[in-house]
């Protein structure tokens, strides 16, 4: 884990929200900081959801959060299951919850509350199953720049 983005013992209270996210649904959730997005937010989110392999779920409802920490930016991003089924809104909505906690200074705060948000989203349209099995790792990725 990169302890400079996120130390040790916030990244596990992050994997720990993921994990519990995860429990009561059948989806996929994923957390990827890198330092800077040169490039259109959503555009890097959705490079690094394929990069990620995000798109390979059976239900296609995977969902990555992204975050370029140093410029400030980050996107949320599902896969077609998923966004078939929600509000054209859903994502921009959890983004503002999750801007607020940011701007108070309570970065892992909002990212453990945004990332309940998605699972509890996934939850309504993809409760878990009795053989579900955890198609992509919880663990936090982190780019190279």
């Amino acid at each position: 884990m990169s302890e400079k983005l996120i130390s040790k013992e916030d990244g596990q209270a992050i994997v720990e929200a993921i994990k519990e996210a995860e429990s009561h649904t059948s989806g996929e959730i994923r957390l990827h900081v890198e330092n800077h997005c040169k490039q259109d937010v959503l555009d890097r989110a959705a490079e690094v959801f394929s990069l990620l392999n995000m798109h390979k779920t059976k239900l296609r409802n995977g969902v990555l959060i992204y975050m370029a920490m140093k410029d400030k930016k980050f996107a949320i991003i599902g896969d077609a299951g998923i966004n078939q089924k929600l509000e054209d809104h859903y994502w921009g909505d959890i983004k503002e919850h999750m801007v607020a906690r940011f701007k108070s200074g309570s970065i892992v705060m909002g990212l453990c509350e945004g990332i309940r948000m998605v699972g509890q989203k996934l939850k309504e349209n993809y409760p878990a199953a009795a053989n579900d099995e955890n198609e992509i790792t919880d663990e936090i990725s982190f780019g190279k720049n």
